[in-house]
């Protein structure tokens, strides 16, 4: 039997969230430098929260490929060397 996500550790609860309370809604506008002593706790601005994205991993024949032709100064890389494609003849 499967265990309630309402249940599950702390740490697996932790996850990217949408809405902002409004404490953090505020903290944020005073990162930005958009909110002053005297403005109302009520109808405060949207805030842009949005998760980052990680990049796509290159595959590691390209990065070791990159680090060899990095690594010996002077040599061509090894995409230059490679012959063009002939077309097939029928």
């Amino acid at each position: 039997m499967s265990i309630d996500r309402s249940l599950r550790l702390r740490s697996s609860l932790e996850r990217h969230r949408n809405v902002l309370s409004r404490a953090e809604r505020v903290a944020r506008l005073i990162e930005q430098d958009r909110w002053s002593e005297q403005a109302s706790a009520l109808h405060l601005p949207k805030i842009a929260h949005r998760k980052g994205k990680a990049g796509k991993k290159k595959a590691k024949a390209e990065t070791a490929a990159t680090e060899a032709a990095a690594a010996t100064p002077g040599t061509a890389p090894a995409t230059a060397a490679t012959p063009e494609a002939k077309p097939k003849s029928k």
